[in-house]
Formats: C-alpha cells, sequence, structure tokens
C-alpha cells in the first residue's frame, strides 16, 4: 500500500525549523482572535407601562405577600397542598425531561468550545509495503491470503495536532449562541416545574371544591328527606296529594343524581394529581378536606418588574441574545479560515531503536481557506440569521405583552369574582331565610309544596354558585402568582456560565 503525504503526516523527511517572521506572523493572527465579526448583543427593547391599569383603586381583601425564603404555595397555609407540591420536583416526568434538555444545552456548550483549542492526536502504524520484483518473500495478509515479492515494514509514530484558529470570532459566537440557548432551557426548566405546580394547586383547590359540594349535596338531602317524610304525613292526614310526594321524590332522586356526578369530578381531579407527582392514579388517595375559606392576593408590583420575574419573557430573552451570535457565525462565513498544523514523530523500517532521534520527522505550517464561489450559500445564509434574530425579537416582545394581558386579565378577575362572592354570600343568606320561612308556611298549610321546592331549588343553586365564585377566586390567585412569577427571578440565570464575550 502506498503511504500517502498529508499535512499530518509523520514520515515527512523533509523539514526545517520554522522561521521567526512565520512565528511572528502567526502570533499576530493570533491576536486578531480578540476580535469578532457580527453585531453585539443589545437587548431588545419591548413596551413596558408604568402601572397595572386593573391594579389601581383597589385593595384586596385579603392581601398577602410571600416571603422571600418560603415556597409561593405556602401563603394558602394548607399542609396537604404543601406534601402534594413537593412530590412535584422529584416525581414529575415532564420536570425531568425539560431538565434533561438544559443538561444537553448545557454540554453542547463543552462541545463548541472544546474547538478552540488544539486537537492533538497520538498515532502510531505498521506499513509493510512490496512489488512483483527482487527478492521473493512470503506475506500474509489481513484477508488471510499469501502474497509473493518483494518488501519492506516501515514503523511509526508519533503526535499530530492542528488548531483552527478563531481569528473572526465564529467559534466564541457560537459559544455565546450556545450559552444563550443553555440559559434559555434553564428558564426553561423554570418555567415546566411551575407549570407543574400552578396546575396542581389549581387541580387540589376544584378537589376541594368537590368535597364542598358534596358536603352540601349530603346536607341537601337530608333535607329533601325530611321534606318528603312532612310531605307523605300531611297526604296521610288528607291536607295535600300524592301529587307533592311525586314532587318531593323528584327533587331528592335529581339531586342525590347530582351528589353523585360530583364524585366522577373529583376523582378525575385526583388522578391528574397523581400524575403530577410522578405517581399512577391508583397510588394516590387524598381524604376530603376543607376548601379555603381566605383568598391571599399577592401584589402585582410594578410592570418593569415581570421582565425580570417571569422564566418565559427571560426564555425569549435569552433566544434573541442566541439569534444574534448566530449572525456573527454566518457572517465570519465572508472570511478565510487559518489553520496551524504540525506533527512530531518516528520512522524507522525496524522496530527496535525506532524512538532515536536520528528516526525523528517533524512538519508545522499555517493554510488559510476561503470560499471564492459557492452559489450566494453565504449571502442566504447570513439573510437567514438575520430574519432568525428578527423572529426571536418579535416573539419576545409578543411573550412580554401577552404576559401583561395575563396579569391584567387577573387582577381583574379577582376584583370582580371579591365582589360577586360578597353579593353572593347576601344572596345565600337570603335564600337561606326564605327557605325556612317557605317551609313553615307550608307546614301551617299558607302555601303549596311548589313555593318550597323552589325556594329549595333556589337556596341550593346559590350555595353551589357561592363555592364556584371562591374556587374560581383561589385557582385565579394561583394564576396571578404564576403570571408574576411565581418567586423566580432572571438572576438566577446569571449563576449560569454565559460563555466567552467577544472582544470588541
Amino acid at each position: 500500500m502506498m503511504q500517502q503525504e498529508s499535512q499530518f503526516d509523520v514520515g515527512h523527511s523533509h523539514s526545517r525549523r520554522p522561521q521567526p517572521r512565520l512565528l511572528l506572523a502567526v502570533a499576530l493572527l493570533t491576536t486578531l482572535g480578540g476580535c469578532a465579526v457580527g453585531p453585539n448583543y443589545h437587548r431588545p427593547t419591548a413596551e413596558v407601562p408604568t402601572a397595572y391599569r386593573e391594579d389601581q383603586n383597589w385593595k384586596p381583601a385579603n392581601p398577602g405577600e410571600i416571603p422571600g425564603n418560603q415556597i409561593w404555595w405556602s401563603i394558602y397555609s394548607d399542609p396537604r397542598l404543601d406534601e402534594l407540591e413537593q412530590r412535584v420536583e422529584v416525581s414529575n416526568q415532564t420536570l425531568k425531561a425539560a431538565e434533561a434538555t438544559y443538561r444537553a444545552a448545557e454540554e453542547a456548550v463543552g462541545v463548541d468550545r472544546g474547538t478552540l483549542f488544539p486537537v492533538i492526536t497520538a498515532t502510531g502504524g505498521y506499513t509493510r509495503t512490496g512489488s512483483g520484483s527482487g527478492v521473493n518473500q512470503a506475506v500474509t495478509t489481513g484477508g488471510g491470503a499469501t502474497v509473493t515479492g518483494a518488501g519492506h515494514s516501515l514503523f511509526s509514530a508519533g503526535l499530530q495536532g492542528s488548531w483552527q484558529l478563531d481569528v473572526w470570532g465564529r467559534i466564541r459566537r457560537l459559544v455565546e449562541s450556545d450559552v444563550a440557548k443553555a440559559q434559555a432551557s434553564a428558564a426553561d426548566v423554570a418555567a415546566a416545574r411551575m407549570s407543574a405546580q400552578m396546575t396542581l394547586a389549581a387541580d387540589y383547590f376544584q378537589l376541594r371544591t368537590s368535597d364542598e359540594q358534596t358536603r352540601l349535596y349530603d346536607s341537601e338531602i337530608a333535607d329533601f328527606k325530611e321534606a318528603l317524610r312532612i310531605t307523605q304525613n300531611q297526604v296521610k292526614a288528607g291536607t295535600t296529594t300524592l301529587a307533592d310526594v311525586y314532587a318531593a321524590e323528584t327533587q331528592l332522586e335529581s339531586t342525590e343524581a347530582a351528589a353523585v356526578n360530583v364524585q366522577l369530578t373529583r376523582a378525575k381531579y385526583e388522578h391528574a394529581i397523581a400524575v403530577l407527582t410522578g405517581r399512577p392514579p391508583s397510588e394516590l388517595a387524598i381524604d376530603a378536606g376543607a376548601l379555603s375559606a381566605t383568598v391571599p392576593i399577592v401584589p402585582a408590583g410594578v410592570p418593569s418588574q415581570l421582565l425580570e420575574r417571569r422564566p418565559d419573557i427571560a426564555a425569549a430573552e435569552r433566544n434573541v441574545a442566541s439569534a444574534n451570535a448566530l449572525i456573527g457565525v454566518a457572517e465570519s462565513a465572508w472570511f478565510p479560515s487559518l489553520t496551524l498544523s504540525g506533527s512530531y514523530g518516528f520512522s524507522s523500517g525496524v522496530l527496535p531503536g525506532l524512538l532515536k532521534t536520528g528516526n525523528s520527522l517533524w512538519s508545522f505550517g499555517p493554510s488559510l481557506a476561503e470560499n471564492l464561489l459557492n452559489g450566494g450559500a453565504t449571502i442566504a445564509q447570513t439573510r437567514e440569521a438575520r430574519a432568525n434574530y428578527d423572529a426571536a425579537v418579535a416573539t419576545y416582545r409578543q411573550t412580554v405583552l401577552s404576559a401583561f394581558e395575563s396579569v391584567e386579565d387577573d387582577l381583574v378577575s379577582l376584583r370582580v369574582l371579591e365582589q360577586q362572592a360578597q353579593l353572593q354570600e347576601t344572596a345565600v343568606r337570603d335564600a337561606r331565610l326564605s327557605e325556612k320561612l317557605t317551609l313553615n308556611q307550608y307546614k301551617a298549610g299558607v302555601v303549596g309544596y311548589s313555593s318550597v321546592i323552589t325556594a329549595q331549588t333556589t337556596r341550593l343553586t346559590d350555595e353551589i354558585n357561592l363555592l364556584s365564585v371562591q374556587s374560581q377566586r383561589l385557582v385565579t390567585s394561583v394564576d396571578l402568582i404564576s403570571q408574576l412569577g411565581g418567586g423566580w427571578g432572571a438572576a438566577e440565570l446569571s449563576q449560569k456560565d454565559r460563555g466567552v464575550a467577544p472582544s470588541h
């Protein structure tokens, strides 16, 4: 087999020591690596209001504040909720997948950063060459065949190295992009964690609402059974007809059916909570409990703080930084690449004494490469990178706008629901009084049983509506905490390595 020559070949027999001028030129070119082509990153502007419109002139009945040393759900003072939320961190599979994606993004930084440094490989080989003339020798090939002919052996060992100098900052821009992507992935992990926690809290409060509905229906069923007994007694006494009995039985049976349906709703929320904590639904049972009577509302704060509080905004901003760095990567293709290559090794026809100084060989030299014609690919790649940057900026700004919209929605919802709860509590009190008076009038024979059914149905509807409003208030308060960042801060990303910053 003919031995091919290359810039890495340890078999070069011709060599001269590198000239001082050449080394000086290489050193000068290396110092140019402090510059990087492409635009330096500046955070894009986004329209930020001076205050939340729906937060003005409104003081919540139960203003709350999440202590800096506590987790956000502690504001609800529910031990069972606290226990369930802590399981999300260690068991939720969606969160584990997000964390694995982040780890992969972190390692991608190391992959590209490694190309900033020289690559050195160790080599060793044995070559047997021969021809059809000369002394006949039997040589066994790797495939087991025997070839007869003249030949000689060549042993070699050495080191080969190459170093692509980052003269125009292409690699550093790529690392810069990778670091920004990793930080965006870290923010995505925070967003996934928060989403799972918030969803669990919302499901938990809905489950507790079902518990309250069950207790309400059980009480109503007992009352309706008593009303049915009174009606049956009045039929025996001849003061009413069987029509009232059938009406009472219908009311009782429909209420019992509604109570059964609540159990179905509760079971689904329990199953959802089990999955959020990373367990099969069959392995989680949540005992019945009470729905929180108070709705703590955290202050919205200054709108500009939202840009640093929300992980989705932070992720969108880091994606802009990544796209900006990739413009530099694309623009670096307009400039030549410089690679230093060298080798040092030994070559001998016999293995003993291979590493003697007389058998040493070395080579060293730079090489330049430049695209002269590629069908407009470089132009297209640069335009593509700039278009991707524009898209990332638009996505960032839309994320900011959507965040302000969500906060405003929650603020107005909480304000309206608080007013609705006050009115609904009054309606429940009046409905209870009306039901009591109407039932007494029926017992006295003043009104018919249809009036009792109307009063009881109205009271039950008002009770259910009050529970619904209370549940909505709790779920919306959870959502507001989520929209405000849940205690997360962009400062967490500053703890991550921001990579190699380009020199200016």
